[in-house]
């Protein structure tokens, strides 16, 4: 059966996108991501986008529904939700804003957009809410969450150890937990933070650290360098913080590698390989 937003049983929809249920619209397929299958819904004067997660991962979309609408009625850059629910076969799906496409080309305005977009996110108010500690932001094991399978890579799992035995890992802010320029989109000058399947309380540390580093490898290290300068700037990340996060960002990617396919390009290893040589807590025999 082909998907159709009436064959869905929507479990809540804004009324206004209701009211466009009965009117001709087209469906046309975004890139996929890894976890989901993505769709642009467009009507005559309303354009939505559809993400189904029809592929192994099963994360809770009346979670992410419900933290959405918190940041966007607190004036977070996030997608307005218009609804969730389940497809003829049982997958969830979320339906939001169609904000534009990720971002084609940086320049330092940009990337001072990106950075304080992403600590506006950690400067959303949990403390003192319903929503800690809440299935709605929820908490991890850090280790567990983000490093899977790592009792059985003793290497990495050992300096882990020793370098959060060094700082004191924080869980009392909203993070992203995967902020790259695939999960930023642009319209008109405008920019919107999406994919919130990895939203939980955090350290706002390791979040900038693992958006750096992802930006640094996959951009360049140009890029990367004033990226993280911006952060220094604009935040309390001090250079020792950065050291002991760019080796837990760059741990967590070499493990990726290991158990599960990671996005590579042109100049990503030379990247790392440079990385690890001028990271005092990695060395070369982890690649």
């Amino acid at each position: 059966m082909r998907l159709t937003l009436e064959s869905i049983r929507w479990v809540e929809l804004d009324e206004e996108i209701r009211c466009l249920l009965g009117k001709p619209y087209q469906m046309l397929p975004l890139s996929p991501g890894l976890e989901a299958d993505v769709v642009k819904v467009e009507c005559a004067d309303h354009s939505c986008v559809l993400k189904i997660w029809n592929k192994d991962s099963k994360p809770n979309i009346q979670n992410q529904y419900e933290l959405l609408s918190k940041l966007y009625e607190s004036r977070v850059q996030v997608s307005k939700p218009y609804g969730w629910g389940m497809d003829v076969d049982q997958n969830q799906v979320l339906l939001t804003s169609y904000d534009g496409e990720p971002i084609a080309k940086l320049s330092k305005t940009k990337l001072e957009h990106l950075a304080r977009l992403l600590i506006q996110v950690h400067g959303y108010e949990v403390n003192g809410t319903e929503n800690v500690g809440s299935d709605l932001i929820p908490q991890y094991d850090f280790l567990q969450y983000f490093f899977p399978s790592i009792d059985i890579h003793e290497d990495i799992h050992q300096i882990l150890t020793s370098l959060l035995q060094q700082i004191e890992y924080r869980q009392d802010k909203l993070i992203h937990g995967d902020y790259n320029l695939g999960n930023v989109l642009e319209a008109d000058h405008q920019y919107t933070v999406i994919d919130w399947t990895n939203g939980q309380l955090g350290d706002p540390r390791y979040d900038m650290a693992w958006s750096i580093f992802l930006m640094t490898i996959y951009v360049g290290e140009r890029n990367g360098k004033v990226y993280s300068a911006l952060f220094k700037s604009l935040t309390e990340y001090t250079p020792d913080d950065a050291e002991i996060f760019e080796a837990m960002a760059c741990l967590r990617w070499i493990l990726l590698k290991r158990v599960a396919n990671v996005p590579m390009g042109p100049g990503v290893m030379q990247r790392i390989k440079k990385i690890i040589g001028n990271n005092s807590y990695l060395h070369d025999e982890l690649l």
